[in-house]
């Protein structure tokens, strides 16, 4: 397996816009990159939908059928070869001139990558020094975190700002980073090493998660403003990169905080969409919506392996404030969320008027 990676990484290395990634970012392409081997004679677009793929001919010939008529031969890994064949939409028809190899990614995917890859490069300062080239220092620029991980949703406009305001700081083994009741400060994002949450309940400790590299933790003190409801301790030796409250709320918590009026969140949920109610359960059983989940903030992190990705959420709490920082969890995690806009209190309100 490794001998053949490092052929697909030779091969991507010279594919366009590929070529211009870092090492990192290539290496991290490797898991997201599908190959297809089609035979002579067949057609490879019509034999599976190839909608919303980038897709690249690496080996053989292929004649492809252009949209002014005309038509092209391509020869897998040279020429006009190496950029794409199709990005988004697949061509009208081709005939695998010989039995052919093509790789293909999906195109929202590989532009996050691009798109970061860029960001995360050195840039040279007025003074003629070059910047710091977060590609090579951070675990966070794994390709999988650009997909489905914190920054997966994050507008590109916020990016560049965002690399500027972390602080990459080194954690020892059994260093606590936040103590529950204390309160909330950073956001917080593991580049390398393990941690583990507790919280205290009636005296005992008791071991809620542990988290991983690309993994993040501390907003939800930040988001609801109140003090942190945990315990976070190194589990390893590890490097982490903190964000400061207000740098956190700006370029990260609006950007991915979708808020829907009370008049629309209702019309969204009558065309399909779900509500979660993030109260407790006692909370929940005098009010809660019709159809809601009920999925209390403090269980939000383990319980969304329960919830369809494809699926529309809309979020809420009686004021807006737990619900807040549950749907910027969900966001963050790469699920279609959004924050029901003043709570139970104005949706109330809304029916009141009708």
């Amino acid at each position: 397996p490794m001998a053949t990676d490092a052929i697909l990484l030779e091969t991507l290395s010279r594919l366009h816009p590929l070529a211009s990634l870092g090492p990192a970012s290539l290496r991290g392409l490797l898991p997201l990159c599908s190959r297809e081997r089609v035979g002579r004679s067949l057609d490879p677009f019509s034999l599976k939908d190839w909608h919303g793929q980038v897709v690249y001919l690496t080996r053989g010939e292929l004649k492809v059928d252009q949209p002014d008529g005309s038509t092209l031969l391509y020869v897998g890994g040279s020429g006009d070869a190496l950029m794409p064949l199709a990005s988004g939409e697949p061509p009208l028809s081709a005939k695998a001139i010989t039995d052919v190899e093509l790789l293909r990614f999906n195109e929202e995917t590989l532009d996050i990558v691009v798109t970061w890859d860029q960001a995360a490069a050195p840039a040279t300062a007025h003074d003629g020094k070059e910047g710091t080239d977060w590609r090579t220092k951070s675990g966070i620029f794994a390709a999988q975190n650009f997909v489905d991980g914190v920054f997966a949703a994050l507008p590109p406009a916020n990016i560049d700002t965002l690399l500027g305001r972390f602080q990459r700081v080194a954690a020892r083994r059994g260093q606590v980073i936040v103590r529950q009741g204390d309160p909330g400060d950073y956001y917080y994002v593991i580049d390398q090493g393990r941690c583990v949450v507790t919280r205290e309940v009636g005296g005992a400790t008791v071991e809620l998660a542990q988290l991983k590299g690309g993994e993040t933790f501390g907003e939800e003190a930040l988001l609801a403003d109140t003090e942190r409801n945990a315990t976070v301790t190194m589990k390893t030796d590890g490097i982490l990169l903190r964000l400061d409250k207000d740098d956190f709320v700006a370029l990260l918590k609006e950007p991915l905080l979708r808020r829907l009026a009370p008049r629309e969140a209702m019309q969204r949920v009558a065309a399909g969409a779900v509500w979660i109610d993030t109260r407790f359960p006692v909370e929940y059983r005098i009010d809660g919506l019709p159809g809601a989940l009920n999925i209390p903030l403090n269980e939000m992190r383990g319980a969304t392996a329960m919830l369809e990705p494809g699926r529309e959420y809309i979020v809420y709490c009686q004021s807006g404030r737990r619900s807040s920082a549950a749907a910027f969890l969900l966001s963050q995690k790469g699920y279609r969320a959004s924050l029901l806009d003043g709570g139970l209190k104005a949706l109330l309100a809304e029916k009141g008027k009708a």
